[in-house]
């Protein structure tokens, strides 16, 4: 099951301390840095490649999968209370031609990023998927076809800004209490991964810096941001940024 190698995985890991309540960047990817990011790999499938490019002078992260499936793990323990709101950015090639997301035949997507919430056994471990969605379209939700303790949030959609730099920042809290129905339990881990092992056809994903924030600084920035200056998508996010993150 491929979304259960991340609750596989998970408790495989030595367990994080919590962090002071400051804004923290996990994904440090523009300074090509993967300090505290762990390859996971999904059973006997090939392994993505993610490796440092340069995208417009900056550096990202890519993940190139060719009928393969692994992703990039980082364990941390948190307090959804204190860190409810997560940022990020991502761009694709193209989409899965023979992706249908809510199949596990189909279930393959060049860009998603997994938050994890342990819960006793591994079995019970949930998780939100924020996915670029194949046939989902911006804004839907739907469980994983691999488990009900996974929810996958569409927060991008089809080609049309396929090459694009899209901008995320999500209430992780929200969707939880959306998803589930119950209070959101501690943040167990956040991973990345672009796959096409379900399809056999290649993508690419590009991923930029991820970033775990703070309510009160979340609510500060909000107070500074000038009003209606890009134009916002589901839960906050922009489809309008700078050509790179």
């Amino acid at each position: 099951m491929k979304s259960l190698f991340i609750c596989i995985s998970l408790l495989m890991l030595t367990t994080m301390p919590a962090l002071a309540v400051n804004e923290i960047t996990l994904g440090k990817f523009s300074s090509a840095d993967l300090s505290g990011w762990k390859e996971q790999t999904y059973f006997n499938s090939k392994k993505t490649v993610y490796s440092f490019v340069q995208d417009n002078g900056k550096t990202v992260l890519m993940g190139k999968s060719s009928n393969s499936a692994s992703g990039l793990l980082y364990k941390i323990k948190l307090d959804p209370k204190k860190y409810p709101i997560i940022k990020w950015s991502w761009k694709i090639e193209h989409t899965l031609k023979n992706a249908n997301d809510k199949t596990k035949e189909g279930n393959d997507f060049a860009a998603r990023l997994y938050v994890v919430f342990p819960r006793g056994f591994f079995l019970s471990t949930r998780a939100i998927e924020y996915v670029w969605g194949n046939s989902l379209r911006r804004g839907d939700t739907a469980r994983s076809p691999y488990s009900k303790n996974f929810v996958m949030i569409a927060v991008d959609s089809g080609d049309g800004l396929a090459g694009q730099w899209t901008f995320h920042k999500r209430n992780i809290a929200e969707d939880y209490r959306n998803s589930f129905g119950e209070e959101t339990p501690k943040i167990g881990a956040i991973a990345i991964m672009t796959d096409s092992d379900n399809t056999h056809e290649s993508a690419t994903g590009y991923y930029g810096d991820i970033t775990l924030m703070p309510a009160q600084i979340e609510e500060e920035q909000k107070s500074k941001e000038p009003q209606q200056k890009e134009q916002p998508g589901c839960n906050g996010s922009s489809t309008t940024p700078p050509a790179a993150p």
